[in-house]
């Protein structure tokens, strides 16, 4: 199961960081929720890979630390989301279907 695609009206709003939004629940470490609008990834799910750093153009994703986070350590976190082109390759890429990149929420951040 990936990443929850309604997950703007589904869940609320528990923090920021880096400067793009954290939708609940977050519970650390081990629920961390969404991070991200526009370019959204669901920590909880997300085994960081690194396809998405590797594949993105324009360097939308920086890893981040979750320490005792029980998929992984590190995460692929959206920091530079307001640069996506919406090309969608890293939600090609992405093996556990942790990513969303929706262009209508581009206007939103």
């Amino acid at each position: 199961m990936g990443i929850d695609p309604t997950f703007e009206t589904s869940r609320d709003v528990a923090d920021e960081h880096e400067g793009h939004t954290v939708w609940g629940p977050v519970d650390e470490p081990e629920t961390l929720g969404i991070h991200g609008t526009h370019v959204a990834v669901d920590f909880d799910i997300c085994i960081a890979d690194g396809a998405c750093l590797e594949d993105c153009p324009v360097d939308v994703f920086e890893w981040t630390d979750t320490p005792d986070h029980p998929e992984s350590e590190i995460k692929a976190d959206p920091a530079n989301e307001a640069q996506c082109i919406d090309c969608m390759l890293c939600v090609d890429v992405c093996p556990v279907d942790a990513i969303d990149v929706d262009p209508g929420r581009a206007g939103r951040l």
